[in-house]
């Protein structure tokens, strides 16, 4: 059985692509995960298996980087690499012209079972990945540090509209790479 420092260094890596993918700057990343280890070690009592390892961490790493958004926000920069363009084609072959779906979204089976299924995770964990890296970043500052609207949009300096836009995109890339990898259905 591993120990509680080996299995804190399992975890790192993990940390650290989500760090990167938020902050996209690998001294900061690199920071907020030393810093969230950091505090796991110091406070090893705090984890008391109540739950996994890596959820404990995770939401130690979420404060560490919401805390280096907001401490360097001037110096955050995430160009946007046509992320609107691509989103426009994937609106024509999801959407038809009055706004219905082109075909019904595929049944996803007991919403419940699937959530318990570590491996579910693991998938969408890969499809988060696959996002353009905007789109990504502001998916993940939006449903999972649980930013406000407006306070991603402050920080990625976007309209409230462009910004519903843009979260409406990512889920459209999400559940189609869903759709592909985890439900087995081409298209959708």
């Amino acid at each position: 059985m591993a120990t509680f420092e080996e299995q804190l260094v399992e975890q790192r890596t993990y940390l650290l692509r989500f760090a990167r993918l938020q902050l996209r700057n690998d001294a900061w990343a690199e920071d907020v995960v030393s810093e969230t280890l950091l505090a796991a070690l110091a406070k090893p009592q705090a984890f008391g298996n109540r739950s996994q390892l890596k959820t404990w961490l995770v939401g130690i790493l979420k404060h560490k980087v919401i805390d280096q958004i907001r401490s360097n926000a001037r110096e955050v920069a995430a160009p946007d690499h046509g992320a609107d363009d691509e989103g426009d084609e994937l609106d024509r072959l999801v959407f038809k012209a009055d706004g219905h779906f082109a075909s019904p979204p595929g049944d996803w089976g007991d919403p419940q079972q699937t959530l318990q299924q570590s491996q579910f995770f693991k998938v969408l964990d890969a499809c988060v990945e696959r996002l353009p890296p905007a789109l990504g970043r502001l998916f993940l500052m939006r449903e999972w540090l649980e930013l406000s609207c407006e306070e991603v949009c402050k920080e990625l300096s976007l309209t409230p509209t462009n910004l519903y836009v843009q979260l409406h995109r990512a889920r459209l890339r999400l559940r189609e790479c869903l759709n592909i990898h985890w439900f087995g259905q081409q298209g959708g």
